[in-house]
């Protein structure tokens, strides 16, 4: 692990639930951040201002962000506001340019376009079908992130293969079907080696993640995940599209297609489980879970 940083890391925290529940050091772990280490630094050479990272703010796009300030790489941070963040995910961002000294650059739907879409369809639009949440989704998420990406060469994303059976053949590097290249440096990481990471290097991440929440979106399309659920069970947990997708990640959606409703055909796969044991038992029933 390169070390080359001397940003004032501070002590690290009381340990959360979710890393007492699922960190473990793998034998592998050191070698995979070394490699994910590799991998930005080739896409910073490759891609220069034309790379930057597109974080949600979920634990593993912070790991991300952490690898970036740890090894002084000028890769610029980004984020999307959709408008319906819980105000965990949104308190994230003071706390990543106190730690980091990095400015997260904020895009946000066009307002009009929100207060437009609330009038005609209602706040809970996303709730009475497919085609009207990817709608939503498509003002409030998909029309920022081509902003976001505008001019740009390369974006780095947080995918995992493990998170869903959809995101099972994740690349490290591929073309994101709109000209650029899409990085995702931790496609190999296991949950555990994620949290492994965290707990070791003090990464600030949303306190939902405590709370059974491992896919954290917006507020009303997010909740607690029963155990050995998918990932992702829990957004839009009242859809039977097993695909479980908005549109960033969608292989058949680019990002400048702001209104497209169609969703990815998903093959029989693997489906990703959430790391499960007793202790995870114990405290999903303390909450009610099943």
């Amino acid at each position: 692990m390169s070390e080359a940083s001397s940003l004032p890391w501070a002590a690290a925290p009381a340990a959360g639930d979710a890393i007492g529940l699922y960190a473990q050091w793998t034998p592998a772990l050191n070698a995979k951040i070394e490699a994910a280490l590799q991998r930005l630094r080739d896409a910073n050479i490759a891609h220069g201002d034309g790379l930057v990272q597109s974080s949600s703010l979920g634990v593993e796009d912070m790991v991300i962000t952490d690898l970036i300030a740890r090894s002084q790489l000028p890769i610029a941070i980004t984020t999307l506001d959709t408008g319906k963040l819980h105000p965990e995910t949104l308190a994230l961002l003071p706390r990543i340019t106190e730690r980091y000294g990095r400015e997260v650059e904020v895009f946000k739907p066009v307002a009009e376009a929100v207060i437009q879409f609330v009038a005609r369809e209602g706040e809970d639009a996303m709730y009475r079908s497919i085609e009207l949440r990817k709608a939503c989704c498509g003002v409030r998420k998909m029309e920022p992130l081509g902003r976001m990406l505008k001019g740009r060469t390369a974006w780095i994303t947080g995918l995992r293969r493990e998170q869903s059976g959809a995101r099972g053949d994740v690349a490290f590097d591929e073309d994101d079907g709109n000209g650029r290249r899409k990085i995702s440096p931790l496609a190999d990481w296991t949950w555990a080696e994620v949290w492994a990471y965290v707990e070791k290097y003090a990464v600030p991440y949303n306190p939902l993640h405590d709370q059974f929440m491992p896919s954290i979106g917006c507020a009303p399309c997010t909740r607690a995940i029963a155990v050995g659920e998918d990932f992702r069970a829990g957004r839009w947990w009242w859809e039977n599209d097993g695909t479980k997708e908005c549109g960033l990640h969608s292989k058949t959606d680019s990002p400048a297609q702001a209104d497209d409703s169609r969703s990815e055909a998903v093959g029989d796969s693997v489906s990703a489980k959430a790391h499960v044991g007793a202790a995870d038992v114990k405290a999903a029933n303390a909450a009610g879970q099943s």
